[in-house]
């Protein structure tokens, strides 16, 4: 499986902005797809994830603020964040997870930085 992402860039805080996560490849039916990000120094985080029935599950850091979605027939997940704060200022990552085998594929990061 191979993963696309795209629509990082900079933003003031307060704004928003849009990550695409394209998957290509042997894609399974049962699935997940998200968005984990990572500070330098620090652990990678779940940020989002959606499953391919729809269930969503978010940190709670970005709860009401952040919006996964997917589009199954292009294979292709959204993370819509607003009202972005300086701490969302990470490098966004997107995961693509076989739910039977348990194996993770990840996407090439895109950077993410709120400044003010």
């Amino acid at each position: 499986v191979q993963l696309q992402a795209s629509g990082g860039g900079s933003v003031q805080a307060g704004g928003s902005l849009r990550l695409s996560c394209a998957a290509s490849g042997s894609i399974s039916r049962f699935n997940a797809m998200g968005w984990h990000r990572q500070a330098p120094g620090q652990q990678r985080e779940l940020v989002a994830v959606i499953t391919d029935d729809g269930s969503t599950n978010y940190a709670d850091s970005v709860k009401g603020r952040f919006t996964i979605s997917r589009d199954s027939a292009k294979n292709t997940v959204y993370l819509e964040m607003n009202n972005l704060k300086l701490e969302d200022t990470d490098v966004y990552y997107c995961k693509y997870r076989r739910l039977i085998a348990g194996t993770d594929y990840w996407g090439k990061g895109t950077q993410v930085t709120v400044s003010s």
